[in-house]
């Protein structure tokens, strides 16, 4: 038996208890209160018919669902007994949602109905745990997409969603900014914050602010707000064509942020907004340089900080904000506001956590740690720096007492990789913010199976974690797969993958080829099951066609340009289909030119 995430106490105690067709959830608390997880047991549970009911004394199997002191308010006890019954006691009706999230998992891998007998003792670690998914670069989700997400995330009892924003919001006071990117609606987002409430999920919102504002800035009306209108370099050397951060001295930066927030915040009853302000690459390069100089870029940043800050006291919420460029002004951290909520986040395997956590825990600020899902930037994962990455941040994050846990899902480069990649993350994340250690020894594929892919032969999970396992056989690269850049960097960026060799990519393209094989043996019953083969079928064709792709560039004479270009047309097409599978039209255009970029090699 494999439950995701593992509980933190299972005790078998032998024998079983035979489940019949028939039978009542008895709600014995608080029936409003139990009644989400009742539900989601009765929907579970199929083709048995089990009434839900309200107290009193019934005939037949009962499952018992109560409130009562528990260990933690999340947490809850489950017991399955050969003469009681089965029983889920929590402290509150969030416990025992969670509790029912249980025993569903326990009944899926149990489809004749005979129930091992146990005692299960579970709470968190992290209070809360959380998914932040990109719907601006480029994808922006269908409504059954994301209520389909909210299920699988709140079955694996995540409690958190953020859907990071940079235009893609119809805000009605700037439709200029949204007119082609298929945004959510404001009557979306309050749909979307009541379906997350029914089942336990703090829907946040999310609007960058500061940095990462080049869908405005290339506009006529915003270009003057630009910090350097004209562009500029990134740290690492390549060129970013026209605006990107905000004039922070400028009035008027501040008075269309407040302008955003008077829209989007209405639509949300959470009290955290996540206002962004991460990557300012630009900040002192251009207007602002002058006042950089005078008191330092640090100061500058912390000044339109605290004015941010001040904007949401007038909608009584509390900041979250990315805190990395603070991080390298450690001397200013004592200055935020002491409401702030830092965002910690890296990617990489190692990526000094308790270095940086330290710094915001002396200052007495409270933070989350922030992972990611390693999907973007790879097409199909890099299922080792995942794992070592979103556990390092759970270790951390407890060693230094972090409010949150938030597994990030960024869609950088077009958002190329699809979904059902990043549901590896999603999966390992939840379990090690869950219990940490009693998720450590976690078969992730046979989980995946199991709670995720819903698939009895046990082929996807092992697929996906093997796949994104992939680019092995390259030089490794940070942030990235060689592989990945092969197959999109534009000419600036051909260093990315400067270096393997022809017999490399040969060696990646059969890897490739094997792990892909045994797709057509799955056996999926999730709901969106036809997608997901869909998109691991195109993953692996992208893949292959980058190991074509840089033996080509290497030496033109290896491979027929006429036979690449038709192959990368086929895959543009299937990208097409596996984009509109879950997302909206908006951005696929601009995803698709950036596979169809490489196009021009094969012409010369």
């Amino acid at each position: 038996m494999v439950l995701l995430p593992t509980p933190r106490r299972v005790l078998l105690t032998g024998g079983s208890f035979e489940l019949p067709r028939n039978g009542f959830i008895r709600l014995l608390s608080t029936p409003a209160d139990l009644l989400a997880g009742a539900r989601s047991l009765q929907r579970a549970l199929g083709e048995l018919k089990y009434e839900i009911v309200a107290g009193g004394p019934t005939t037949g199997v009962v499952i018992d669902l109560g409130l009562a002191t528990v260990a933690h308010p999340q947490g809850y006890e489950l017991e399955i007994d050969s003469r009681r019954g089965i029983s889920v006691t929590a402290g509150t009706a969030e416990g025992g949602f969670y509790g029912v999230q249980t025993l569903i998992q326990i009944t899926r891998q149990h489809p004749s109905g005979s129930l091992p007998c146990l005692q299960i003792e579970d709470r968190p670690d992290f209070r809360v745990r959380g998914v932040m998914l990109d719907i601006s670069r480029d994808k922006v989700p269908r409504m059954e997409t994301l209520y389909a997400l909210v299920d699988m995330l709140s079955h694996l009892k995540i409690n958190h969603l953020q859907l990071y924003t940079e235009h893609t919001f119809a805000y009605r006071g700037h439709p200029d900014v949204w007119a082609t990117a298929s945004p959510m609606t404001g009557d979306e987002y309050l749909a979307l914050d009541r379906y997350c409430q029914e089942r336990f999920i703090e829907l946040v919102p999310n609007q960058n602010s500061f940095g990462h504002m080049e869908r405005w800035l290339k506009l006529p009306a915003y270009r003057d707000l630009a910090e350097c209108p004209e562009g500029f370099c990134f740290p690492w050397g390549f060129r970013h064509e026209g605006g990107f951060t905000l004039n922070s001295i400028d009035p008027r930066s501040i008075e269309l942020i407040s302008s955003l927030y008077g829209e989007l915040l209405p639509h949300f009853t959470s009290p955290l907004f996540n206002v962004g302000l991460d990557e300012t690459f630009d900040l002192g390069l251009g207007r602002s340089k002058g006042e950089c100089d005078r008191v330092g870029k640090g100061r500058v940043y912390l000044d339109f900080l605290r004015k941010i800050h001040g904007l949401l006291q007038d909608h009584q919420r509390m900041m979250m904000f990315w805190g990395d460029v603070i991080i390298s002004h450690p001397e200013l951290i004592g200055e935020l506001p002491r409401d702030a909520v830092a965002l910690e986040w890296g990617y990489e395997a190692g990526h000094p956590f308790d270095e940086h956590l330290a710094k915001f825990n002396g200052a007495g600020l409270p933070f989350f740690v922030c992972p990611g899902t390693s999907s973007w930037c790879s097409i199909a994962g890099r299922t080792d720096n995942a794992i070592a990455n979103l556990r390092e941040a759970a270790e951390a994050g407890l060693r230094h007492d972090a409010a949150g846990y938030l597994i990030t899902d960024w869609g950088d480069w077009g958002h190329v990789q699809p979904l059902a990649v990043s549901y590896l993350g999603f999966a390992a994340g939840a379990a090690y913010s869950w219990a940490l250690e009693a998720n450590r020894p976690l078969d992730l594929a046979a989980a995946l199976d199991a709670h995720v892919f819903h698939d009895r032969t046990g082929t996807m999970g092992r697929l996906a974690q093997e796949l994104g396992r992939a680019h092995a056989a390259l030089k490794p690269l940070t942030n990235g797969t060689r592989l990945f850049w092969t197959l999109l960097a534009t000419p600036d960026r051909r260093s990315l993958f400067d270096g393997v060799t022809a017999d490399e990519y040969s060696a990646a393209e059969r890897t490739i080829a094997a792990t892909v094989a045994p797709l057509g043996e799955a056996r999926m019953s999730c709901s969106d099951a036809v997608v997901i083969s869909a998109e691991f079928n195109l993953a692996g064709d992208l893949l292959r066609h980058a190991c074509r792709r840089g033996r080509f560039l290497l030496d033109r004479g290896s491979e027929d340009p006429g036979v690449l270009a038709a192959d990368l047309e086929r895959l543009a097409d299937e990208h097409r289909g596996v984009w509109r599978a879950r997302n909206r039209e908006g951005g696929l255009a601009d995803s698709v030119a950036r596979l169809t970029g490489a196009m021009a090699d094969y012409r010369r």
